[in-house]
């Protein structure tokens, strides 16, 4: 284990697996973070069990549909625990949940346990599974806790460089905060900031707050379209040789409909960097 002492970054982190092929690379990535900061490692999956429902919306509960579809279940939710499994092998500070029911409703209901939690990234174009899978923006919005998406095939995160989308906000502000273990073991952060000004005062105290905590950090300024911010980003952390963004979740849910940012929903559909995210 790393020396790092529980406490110091994060003493526990929740990490979601399905039945995806880039499930155990995500896990490794969360496990090698594990370890960087002596964190409890806790996986998690679930899945809803489906019920047949006829015409005029008449649901059929029968003894042998229920038993079929619920042993189909539990073989998913196993074959998730496998690869669970093999991620945290012999290493005794982890443990397994799972359970029969809504996978993104189970996996917020598990984040009280966690101070990191770790999904893997849903673009319209990632491979995706419809039965164990959520939505990194439901999960950032909802769950109360800092999320850490991770680009399919992703195995490891350095975080040795590290680019901030800075704007004046309590969810920027959150996340800065939240993300303060990881900026503290980074070698260069940059907080970039979108302004039509030569300067941004708001990125420079941010900045300023960092060096007092032993972060080295600098502001950038951004003065180009605003609808260019996740773009500018990107290529700022592929500049500098960063492989993390840091950012706010900016959105709010309605009845059945979430609603997200510019900003944060073009990170989540087309960063191939990981996002740290807080709401």
């Amino acid at each position: 284990m790393n020396s790092t002492p529980a406490g110091a970054g994060f003493a526990s982190i929740l990490v979601h697996f399905d039945l995806t092929p880039y499930a155990e690379a995500r896990g490794r990535l969360a496990a090698q973070f594990a370890e960087r900061y002596g964190s409890y490692f806790v996986g998690a999956a679930a899945e809803q069990q489906l019920l047949e429902v006829y015409a005029g919306g008449a649901i059929n509960i029968s003894a042998s549909v229920s038993d079929e579809e619920r042993g189909r279940v539990e073989g998913d939710l196993h074959a998730a625990r496998r690869t669970f499994d093999a991620v945290v092998g012999s290493r005794n500070d982890a443990e397994w949940r799972a359970c029969v029911t809504d996978p993104e409703r189970f996996l917020i209901e598990q984040t009280r346990a966690a101070d990191l939690v770790v999904v893997g990234r849903r673009a319209s174009y990632d491979v995706q599974d419809g039965a164990l899978g959520v939505r990194p923006g439901v999960i950032a919005l909802e769950c109360g806790r800092p999320i850490l998406v991770v680009p399919p095939e992703k195995d490891y995160l350095a975080a040795h460089k590290v680019v901030v989308a800075w704007k004046d906000t309590r969810e920027a502000r959150r996340a800065v905060r939240d993300a303060l273990p990881i900026l503290k073991k980074a070698n260069e952060v940059v907080i970039l900031a979108a302004t039509p000004a030569l300067r941004d005062a708001g990125a420079e105290d941010v900045a300023a707050w960092l060096d007092r905590h032993g972060v080295r950090a600098h502001a950038s300024v951004h003065s180009g379209q605003l609808e260019t911010v996740a773009n500018d980003l990107m290529d700022q952390a592929d500049d500098i040789g960063a492989d993390l963004i840091v950012a706010g979740a900016y959105g709010h849910s309605r009845t059945r409909e979430w609603l997200f940012g510019g900003v944060t929903r073009d990170l989540l559909e087309t960063s191939k960097h990981c996002l740290f995210m807080s709401h």
